[in-house]
């Protein structure tokens, strides 16, 4: 069954604050942009991936990712992570009541197709979720058909979901559990390969394939 996304974004300026210093603070906007636009073209690429709803603090900030192929919303009332997911769920549902909703971090610059593909096929349709490969955070989240997303991101959160009823989803999938928060976290995706445009942000080649 194919999938609709929601992707949350804080302004550029403001996002990653445990990453600030990888690079020059006046680059560091565009770092954040380039995380969020590589893991947006590697969702672009997977065919099962129908929708990609970008919950943005400040649309205007981010407008250049609409060159990808997704929809661009503001943030709506109260503000936060899982505000925004809730948010962009329930555009989606209301578009379509029966449908697979998943909430995706947009700091995945490694992510390959391949992995997004496989993490929607082992998950058939369940509740279930992509724990970090720390084992403690979520990078992605699923509903069943219809049901509602429940967001529940933050510390802790891959326990948080699991308790939730969502089936941890066992797969390798190395370039999906990778996300970027901290220097360590940019090393790490750096040696997985990153997408064209962290790669031109950091002065290296791109070294994911497709």
């Amino acid at each position: 069954m194919d999938v609709d996304l929601v992707v949350p974004m804080k302004h550029p300026r403001d996002g990653k604050s445990r990453l600030r210093g990888a690079v020059e603070a006046d680059r560091h906007p565009s770092l954040v942009l380039a995380l969020a636009a590589d893991t947006l073209a590697a969702v672009a690429a997977t065919a099962r991936v129908r929708r990609v709803l970008l919950v943005a603090a400040e649309p205007a900030a981010v407008a250049e990712l609409r060159d990808l192929g997704i929809e661009i919303v503001g943030e709506h009332g109260e503000k936060g992570l899982n505000q925004a997911f809730r948010h962009g769920a329930g555009l989606l549902r209301r578009d379509d009541p029966g449908g697979v909703i998943g909430a995706l971090q947009a700091d995945l610059p490694a992510l390959r197709a391949g992995d997004l593909s496989a993490a929607l096929d082992e998950a058939a349709g369940r509740r279930a979720f992509v724990a970090d490969r720390q084992g403690t955070g979520t990078t992605l989240l699923l509903t069943a058909p219809g049901a509602p997303l429940d967001p529940r991101f933050g510390p802790g959160s891959a326990r948080a979901h699991r308790a939730s009823g969502a089936v941890a989803l066992g797969g390798e999938l190395p370039s999906l559990r990778s996300d970027v928060d901290t220097p360590e976290d940019l090393a790490h995706v750096r040696s997985l390969g990153v997408g064209k445009h962290t790669a031109a942000r950091l002065g290296e080649p791109c070294a994911t394939p497709g």
